[in-house]
Formats: C-alpha cells, structure tokens, sequence
C-alpha cells in the first residue's frame, strides 16, 4: 500500500531557532530527512509533506523555503502562521511566492492562550486561504474542541484538518470526554482528520489494540473520506518508531477494504493537499 505521510518534521537547529525544544530534551537534537527517507522508504512511504515544527517567527518563510527542496521524497510543505496578525494577507502573499508546493497553513493553538485565535482578525484571516486553496492544520487538546468548531463554523469554505485525533489522553483513558469532543468537531463537513500523534500520548508499552479503540472511534466518525494518515515524526519517537507506528497503523486497519485502506494512506492526502 503506497503510504503519503502528511505530518513530517524535520529538526535542523544549525539554520533554524525551535524556542520550544528547550522543554522537550527527548527530541532536542538534529532531525535530517536523509534519516527519516532510510526507514521510510522499506515502508512504502513514497511521499511526505513537511510539518512546520513551531520555529521562531523569523524564520517561518526561511523555514518553508527550505524544506521545499530538502529532499525528492518531500513533496510539499505546510508552513507555520500567524492569522493574529494584521500583516496575515501580506504574508500569504510571500508564500504564494513560494509556488504551489506550499499545500497549507498552520498555527499551533495548544501552546497559546486560547483568545489569541478567539478575534474576528483571526477568524477574517482564515476565511483568506480558501480562494488561494489553502488548508488549515487544526492543532488543539481536547479541551480545546470548542476552538476547532468555532474556526470551522467562521471559514466554511476552508478545508481543515485536526491533527492528531484532537489530541487523547490515551495514557490516562477517559475516552468518554474525547468521544464527545471529536464527535461535535467532526459534524463540521469542511474538517477531515489525521490518523497521527497517538503513539505519543500512549505510555511506551502500548499495544495496537491499545490505539484501537481510539483510531477506529475515529474513523467510524469521519468516514473513510475525511480521513489522512500522518507520522508526526520524530515526535512518535517518544513511544516508538516509524517503523513501528506503521506497523500499528496497518494492523488496525487490516480488516478494511483496499479501496477504505488507500482512502487513508494516500488517496484522500492527494485531494484534500492537492498532491499531484
């Protein structure tokens, strides 16, 4: 099954600042795609598109120009952002310059007070993606669900993705709370999912049927269309490996059809990121 991994980080702290590294000593070092294409390739990813991995504002555009010609397996790139700003629409300009291989926007919201996004600003800027075909990487906890709606409802036209199945306490297991968060984000058409970041919020000895109640609830509530699968790499170092997380992810999915199985590998990630 060809595999397009829609949530790549590549760490390269000689050209960029990552503030946020300091407090994450597990992953604090040189991530190099040279790395990631040598365990990647054996698994039949064949593409990948580059995550914005929170650098310094400075170096945002640096950033996304960068990883756009890091490597043939990099097929785009989406890049960090600032919808508080006045300046957003000069901004999107600059990364137009950038060429169509920038697929998408993102913000990190779980790392900000939660009123910076609650502005009519913030939600005007966002309604500016759609007519360049844009998406928007939707990056909250659980508790912050409310935002993810609240975003979705104010750019209907825009295609969201929540990232990292909004975020689950799989370690401390209240799925009940989870369930009736991702259940209301996912009555909103215009957000699809991404199958990713859950091997980190699991304690190091999970177990694929430990994911599954949680990958499966949401499947079964997006749909087999509204759905794209991610590595969150190096970030799913923290419980496992590439290797690993793949291995889990194709075993949860095992019993689907082929057709549900390349909806979530690659089809879907060729739509809804415009990956020719």
């Amino acid at each position: 099954m060809r595999i397009i991994d829609t949530h790549l980080h590549l760490v390269y702290p000689d050209r960029f600042s990552y503030p946020w590294l300091a407090g994450a000593p597990a992953i604090n070092r040189p991530w190099h795609v040279e790395d990631y294409a040598a365990e990647a390739a054996p698994l039949g990813i064949e593409a990948a598109l580059h995550m914005e991995v929170d650098v310094a504002g400075a170096d945002i555009l640096p950033e996304t120009g960068f990883m756009l010609g890091v490597h043939p397996l990099v097929h785009g790139a989406i890049a960090a952002c600032r919808p508080e700003n006045p300046g957003f629409e000069a901004f999107l300009d600059r990364i137009a310059a950038l060429g169509p291989r920038v697929k998408g926007l993102r913000r990190v919201l779980h790392v900000v007070p939660d009123d910076l996004s609650a502005t009519a600003l913030f939600e005007s800027n966002l309604r500016l993606l759609a007519p360049r075909g844009l998406t928007f990487d939707l990056c909250v906890r659980t508790d912050q669900a409310a935002i993810a709606c609240r975003l979705a409802d104010a750019a209907p036209e825009v295609q969201f993705v929540l990232d990292h199945c909004l975020v689950p306490d799989i370690a401390g297991g209240d799925i009940a709370t989870w369930k009736a968060a991702i259940d209301e984000v996912a009555r909103r058409p215009n957000v699809a999912v991404k199958i990713s970041g859950v091997v980190a919020y699991s304690d190091p000895d999970w177990t694929t049927d430990t994911l599954r109640p949680w990958v499966e609830h949401t499947i079964n509530t997006f749909g087999w269309d509204r759905v794209v699968w991610g590595s969150d790499h190096p970030v799913c170092t923290l419980t496992a490996d590439l290797t690993r997380w793949v291995r889990a992810a194709q075993e949860l999915v095992a019993g689907a059809s082929g057709d549900e199985q390349a909806k979530l590998f690659h089809r879907n990630a060729e739509r809804i990121y415009r990956i020719a």
